[in-house]
C-alpha cells in the first residue's frame, strides 16, 4: 500500500494566509491548482507569444506539486520562512526531508518522476515561482475587492516583486488578464 495520493489529497486541509484575516479562506490545494493554471499560461505565453522554447505542461505539473511538502511542514507564514538566512536554510532542510518522506510513499517505478516534480525541474522553476507570486497577487486583489484592507500592503509588495522579476510572460499576463479580476460576474460576460 502506498500513501502518496492520500497524503496529497490532504493539501485541502492546510489553510494559507494564516496570519491575516481572510474574507474567503484559501487552502493549499486550491492555491496549487491556481498556480498550475497560471504556470501553464505563462509557459504558453513564453512559447506562443514570445517564441521561446518551453513546455507549458511540464510547468503545470510542477506547479501542482510545488507546495506538496507542506503536507508535512504546514504552510509557514512568509515573514517567518524568509526571516533570515538561518531560517531559510533550516526551512529548506525541513522541506528536503518532507520531499524524501513523500517520495518514499510511492512505488519505485513512479518515485523518480515525482521526486523531480517535487524538487522543481530547473527548466520551469522560474515559471512556477512567478505563477506562485501571481496567484498570491490575485488572492490579494480578491480580498481587496471584498473590502478587506488587510491585504493592501501585501498586494502592493507582491506586485512590486512580480514587476521586478523582469519576465515578459508575467508582464503580458498582468496586462492582459489581471484587470478581469476586478470585474463582477456580470461584467465578465456570464
Amino acid at each position: 500500500m502506498y500513501s502518496f495520493f492520500a497524503l496529497v489529497s490532504r493539501l485541502k486541509n492546510i489553510d494559507r494566509w494564516a496570519l491575516m484575516r481572510n474574507s474567503d479562506r484559501e487552502n493549499v490545494q486550491e492555491h496549487s491548482h491556481m498556480v498550475a493554471v497560471i504556470a501553464h499560461a505563462l509557459g504558453l505565453i513564453r512559447r506562443d507569444v514570445f517564441g521561446k522554447d518551453c513546455d507549458p505542461d511540464r510547468a503545470a505539473a510542477a506547479a501542482l506539486f510545488h507546495d506538496a511538502p507542506e503536507i508535512i511542514t504546514g504552510d509557514m507564514p512568509t515573514p517567518v520562512k524568509y526571516h533570515d538566512a538561518d531560517m531559510i536554510g533550516a526551512y529548506r532542510r525541513i522541506e528536503d526531508a518532507a520531499v524524501e518522506k513523500l517520495v518514499s510513499s510511492l512505488p519505485s517505478e513512479l518515485s523518480g518522476e515525482y521526486e523531480r516534480l517535487l524538487r522543481m525541474p530547473d527548466e520551469v522553476s522560474d515559471l512556477v515561482h512567478a505563477a506562485d507570486k501571481t496567484a498570491a497577487y490575485i488572492k490579494c486583489l480578491e480580498e481587496l475587492k471584498t473590502g478587506n484592507g488587510e491585504f493592501k500592503s501585501a498586494a502592493e509588495s507582491t506586485l512590486e516583486k512580480l514587476k521586478a522579476l523582469g519576465m515578459p510572460e508575467v508582464d503580458y499576463f498582468i496586462e492582459n488578464f489581471i484587470p478581469a479580476f476586478s470585474l463582477t460576474l456580470d461584467e465578465l460576460g456570464l
